[in-house]
C-alpha cells in the first residue's frame, strides 16, 4: 500500500514538473532563448526570434518587455484569438500573467529582453 503511495505521489510530481517546464520560455523558445539573469527577485531573458519562427506555448507571471530591435509579432492565446503587434526598438511595456505563443511574422530576427519578477 504504502509503495503505491509512493509511486502515485513521484509520477504526479515528474508531470508536474513537465508540465511546468513545457511552459517556460527559456525551454519552449529553445536556443533563442538565453537566460541572462536569474536570482530569487528576477529572471532576464534575452530574446531573439527568426523570421517566420515560434516561442512556443508559454507562461508568464507580472513581466517587463524591452524591445531591443523593432519587430512584426502575431501573439497567438490558448483560447484560440490571435493579436497582431508591429512595436519599435526602445518600446518598453510592462505585463501581467498571461500564457501565449509569439510568431515572428518580420523579415528580420526580433530581438527583446524579458524581465520576469519572482
Amino acid at each position: 500500500m504504502h509503495r503505491n503511495v509512493f509511486l502515485i505521489v513521484g509520477v504526479l510530481a515528474i508531470a508536474a514538473c513537465a508540465t511546468s517546464s513545457a511552459k517556460d520560455l527559456a525551454r519552449t523558445a529553445g536556443d533563442g532563448a538565453r537566460v541572462i539573469l536569474e536570482n530569487d527577485k528576477v529572471r532576464v531573458i534575452e530574446l531573439t526570434v527568426e523570421p517566420g519562427a515560434s516561442t512556443g506555448m508559454h507562461s508568464h507571471g507580472d513581466h517587463i518587455i524591452y524591445f531591443l530591435a523593432p519587430g512584426e509579432a502575431l501573439q497567438k492565446n490558448p483560447d484560440g484569438t490571435e493579436e497582431k503587434r508591429s512595436l519599435p526598438a526602445g518600446h518598453i511595456e510592462w505585463g501581467g500573467p498571461v500564457s501565449h505563443d509569439t510568431v515572428n511574422r518580420g523579415s528580420v530576427a526580433s530581438r527583446t529582453l524579458i524581465i520576469e519578477l519572482k
